[in-house]
């Protein structure tokens, strides 16, 4: 780690090494993987969203810094006591993934989607999370933790429940056996995740259509198992294969490691790939 500090920097590292002296243990500062290393030399832990979700739950400081985006500190807030004080250090710090699915867009969809897949809302029934009977097919959704907490929510009202990449294939089973053998998921924010699990699984692409705000389906609806939300990191997107294309007569074999977040399907024909979550990644 290159931990070479600017003048700047080394009097803000110095002021917040006093700071951690003086509140001791009431202070937790959590650093995502994407951080900088200015920030991550300070951090008392370093990890995925859903692990410094855990860390935060699990901690009894009274100041819980998290340094990452709004939808992480979002979650940690939800997972600790009204004692603790869960601090975003710039909240301007977004993710552009969970921005693609609001509130707004997912319950105008939601209705939609039950009337031309032709489901029933898991909310109707007497206990939304309990397990499809004979005949019966739900539309049960499935939020990624990279989005808000109000969609969190929502899939919480309707019967749903949230993932993230390293038991995504897991939520999904638990999902599948809630929507029915002829019902479906839909999967927000991202459709990359949904997708290359539900491809995982076995599930044909031709039963994941794709679902945008304003435009509506890109397949067919009915008889589908995964309704992908139109949804991506920005990030990801910006890789393709010819970036990645090795050629020279001493390499035999190339492995490439995905997160189940990337966009794959594009990569498919250029070489062997594992997908692996965030957490198994780092």
């Amino acid at each position: 780690m290159d931990t070479s500090l600017s003048p700047e920097e080394k009097a803000i590292s110095d002021r917040i090494s006093e700071l951690r002296a003086q509140l001791g243990d009431d202070l937790l500062i959590l650093g995502h993987h994407y951080q900088r290393d200015s920030i991550v030399m300070h951090a008392d832990f370093l990890g995925d969203s859903f692990m410094l979700s855990q860390k935060a739950a699990e901690s009894d400081a009274k100041y819980i810094v998290f340094c990452g985006v709004h939808f992480m500190a979002e979650s940690a807030d939800i997972l600790t006591s009204d004692e603790q004080i869960v601090v975003l250090p710039n909240m301007r710090a977004g993710c552009s993934m969970a921005d693609m699915a609001t509130l707004r867009e997912v319950e105008l969809a939601w209705t939609t989607l039950l009337e031309q897949a032709e489901l029933n809302d898991p909310l109707d029934r007497e206990d939304p999370t309990a397990p499809a009977g004979p005949g019966e097919k739900f539309l049960v959704p499935v939020t990624y933790m990279n989005s808000s907490a109000d969609l969190k929510d929502f899939v919480g009202r309707h019967g749903g429940i949230v993932c993230t990449s390293s038991n995504a294939q897991g939520i999904l089973n638990w999902a599948f056996e809630r929507a029915g053998p002829n019902g479906a998921v839909l999967f927000f924010p991202d459709q990359h995740l949904g997708r290359n699990t539900g491809n995982a699984m076995g599930i044909p692409l031709e039963l994941m259509p794709t679902w945008t705000p304003g435009i509506g389906a890109m397949g067919e609806l009915k008889g589908s198992r995964i309704i992908l939300w139109h949804g991506f990191c920005s990030v990801h997107k910006r890789f393709t294969p010819s970036q990645i294309e090795i050629s020279g007569p001493n390499i035999q074999t190339v492995l490439l490691l995905f997160i189940l977040n990337a966009q794959s399907k594009r990569f498919l024909r250029a070489m062997p790939m594992v997908l692996r979550s965030t957490f198994e990644i780092s």
